[in-house]
């Protein structure tokens, strides 16, 4: 196995094929930035990408519903790339002139550039492919639906995507990162991210009687504080395993103690055994902190996605084509973040590696994700085509030695 931290042979050059591309593709994106879709629901775009991969001479497979994949070059599979295409239901506050025509839904996580870069890559190994044969196949797949729990990347997996996949890659778009750097760790470069749904009810009542109920409120609030303080002392601390409320609803009235009420939230985690650990306890630990005020307890605990563990081997294949097209300083090491994505499920059999991409603007105003107003410095989708496609060749390379 080549070892790319010392690397000293002649890279290939990719920045020459994909500036006679960016172009398009920079259209090519403000397009399906103007038109997003929600998860498993990216019809417009999945036609969009056959229309372009088969104009180029290459035969995509459409997957189950929305999403698809395309093999470019010949031979056996010397790695998978994987981009996902779906968007927020967020409403876009950015003011571009390409933004978003479906109200509601925007791409504020990046999907639209991962989606983009990912065509670009295939265009670009397409067109050194008719130049010189590549002597090996990269598969790129254009994955539905990430922004679900526990995510598309699972249905992709079910119809055979991986099928003679010795490795696979991804990108992220990062925010703190400048564009023209990409962002690396080994080992897990997200977290475990599950999904925690709580109705109690119960019997009301008046507030100045709270000993005739069962006081739904007072037991809500009970729950929120005590179940991520028993977790933190059941599980290991250094996993991180942290739970937090996104909602909290219940009552109509300051004198009245309502008969049911909604809690929502997130348990995530650094560690993959660790969320195992933690998600067993879970369902015990809040029947007990609620056991004492007799209301009757419905969770529902949705199993979201593991952390992606990044190996050591292709970190570095990505670092040394970072360096190699953009230069020695490229490559940023980036913390663990706590978000979850659902690329893990890809790596639960396979090596592989997520980069982070960088898209802020030198000295420009900070933007984060998930946000109406998420703006990227869009020379960041030049810097992943060559990044990744330089991967992608050095992947074939070693099929050769």
């Amino acid at each position: 196995m080549r070892n790319y931290t010392t690397e000293t042979e002649p890279a290939p050059v990719v920045s020459p094929w994909v500036d006679e591309l960016l172009p398009g593709l920079i259209e090519f994106r403000r397009d399906l930035h103007a038109h997003p879709e929600l998860s498993f629901k990216e019809f417009r775009t999945t036609d969009k990408l056959v229309e372009r991969l088969e104009a180029a001479g290459l035969t995509p497979r459409r997957l189950e519903g929305t999403g698809l994949t395309v093999d470019v070059g010949e031979g056996p599979i010397a790695t998978a790339l994987r981009g996902d295409i779906d968007a927020l239901p967020i409403i876009e506050e950015t003011g571009l002139p390409f933004a978003s025509k479906n109200h509601g839904v925007t791409h504020a996580c990046g999907h639209d550039v991962h989606t983009t870069a990912m065509l670009g890559i295939a265009l670009t190994l397409q067109r050194m492919h008719k130049n010189n044969p590549l002597g090996g196949t990269v598969r790129i797949i254009f994955q539905p639906a990430e922004e679900t729990m526990p995510g598309g990347a699972l249905s992709c997996i079910e119809q055979g995507v991986l099928e003679g996949v010795p490795r696979i890659l991804a990108l992220h778009c990062d925010p703190r990162i400048n564009a023209g750097q990409i962002g690396t760790r080994i080992g897990a470069i997200t977290s475990a991210s599950d999904t925690i749904k709580i109705e109690l009810s119960g019997r009301g009542g008046h507030t100045s009687r709270p000993h005739l109920t069962e006081d739904l409120v007072f037991a809500l609030a009970q729950i929120a504080v005590n179940v991520p303080a028993v977790l933190s002392r059941r599980v290991d601390v250094r996993s991180g395993v942290s739970v937090v409320w996104g909602q909290i609803s219940a009552g109509s009235a300051p004198n009245a103690i309502p008969g049911t009420g909604y809690m929502a939230g997130t348990m995530r985690c650094l560690d993959r055994d660790a969320w195992h650990s933690a998600g067993e306890l879970l369902d015990d630990v809040v029947r007990q902190v609620a056991a004492p005020y007799g209301v009757d307890v419905h969770l529902e605990h949705t199993r979201g996605v593991p952390p992606v563990v990044n190996s050591e081997h292709e970190t570095a294949l990505i670092e040394a084509s970072a360096r190699a097209e953009l230069g020695e300083n490229a490559v940023v090491l980036t913390p663990q973040s706590m978000g979850g994505e659902d690329f893990a499920w890809f790596l639960a059999d396979l090596p592989g590696a997520m980069m982070r991409l960088g898209t802020h603007t030198p000295g420009g105003e900070e933007y984060d994700l998930h946000r109406g107003d998420f703006i990227v410095d869009e020379r960041a989708l030049g810097y992943a085509v060559r990044v990744l496609t330089a991967a992608a060749l050095r992947t074939i390379r070693d099929l050769e030695k």
